[in-house]
């Protein structure tokens, strides 16, 4: 049997992990001193009240060695084949970490391929991997058609709040303030398993109107679905899909809720969406 394992960084949600028969590790999201594992102990909501209380941003802290080793030694046991999907290897040491474990229990089944994703980019490719596990591709096949749809993931986002940014140094206090008064929204993508502005638009509509452009440009596959993601902003979300209706529909959409590892960064009122294109 080929199980597929994921962590709370994907942002699906656990219902939708339980539809799909995934497993999800949580990542731990600590406000001072008080530690939550990422949608066990803290659900999306309440992260995001937390943090519009908090005077400094919170931290993440990936999955160690030894707690790998715990949720690998089951799998070991059994002989299952395990296809593991987790945030990419230039934001965490998670996939590090795994990959120590792994060694120590010398465990052959186990497979640990980079998806350079995060947010509703790795969720999109969870998705992706169950319909092939779905399928009967044994585990060395579905982690080599991963490899082939990573590169070729696309994720287009804009963020409306930069006060996180500006919290985690991510942008000078002067620039966000300038940047707010004008309402300029700077519009983001994963390249090479990092976080990247690509552009910047002056409003929500303009950000809508940036977002087509660049899927225009790389076109989505019609062989596979499209997640939609948002940061605490379910209308925003709406009017963006409402937006992008000609460019959506007929297509299999996968809703998800940007939670708290990325949310750290990006504040609440993130929308996007992510691909893979033809």
């Amino acid at each position: 049997m080929v199980k597929i394992v994921t962590d709370s960084s994907c942002d699906l949600s656990l219902e939708r992990c339980a539809e799909l028969g995934v497993e999800m590790l949580p990542i731990t999201v600590n406000f001072g001193e008080e530690s939550y594992r990422a949608n066990l102990d803290l659900t999306t909501e309440d992260f995001y009240q937390k943090l519009a209380a908090a005077d400094e941003l919170p931290h993440t802290a990936q999955i160690t060695p030894v707690q790998f080793q715990e949720y690998f030694k089951p799998f070991v046991d059994s002989g299952d084949e395990v296809v593991c999907l987790f945030i990419s290897s230039k934001m965490s040491g998670t996939l590090q970490s795994a990959t120590v474990a792994k060694d120590i229990l010398g465990a052959t089944n186990i497979y640990l391929p980079d998806t350079l994703n995060v947010t509703f980019a790795l969720g999109l490719l969870v998705e992706e991997a169950v319909k092939m596990r779905d399928r009967g591709l044994t585990a060395p096949q579905i982690v080599e058609e991963i490899q082939g749809l990573v590169p070729r993931v696309r994720l287009w986002a804009f963020i409306d709040d930069l006060k996180y940014l500006k919290m985690g140094g991510r942008l000078s206090a002067s620039s966000a303030l300038v940047a707010s008064i004008l309402g300029i929204c700077p519009i983001i993508t994963l390249k090479d398993g990092l976080v990247e502005v690509v552009g910047k638009a002056r409003g929500k509509k303009a950000a809508f109107k940036y977002i087509q452009g660049l899927v225009e440009k790389t076109p989505i596959s019609g062989d596979y679905g499209v997640s939609i993601g948002h940061a605490a902003v379910p209308d925003t979300r709406d009017a963006f899909v409402d937006y992008m209706e000609d460019i959506l529909k007929k297509r299999e959409l996968y809703p998800m809720d940007i939670g708290s590892i990325v949310g750290t960064h990006t504040g609440p009122g993130a929308v996007g969406l992510a691909y893979i294109k033809k």
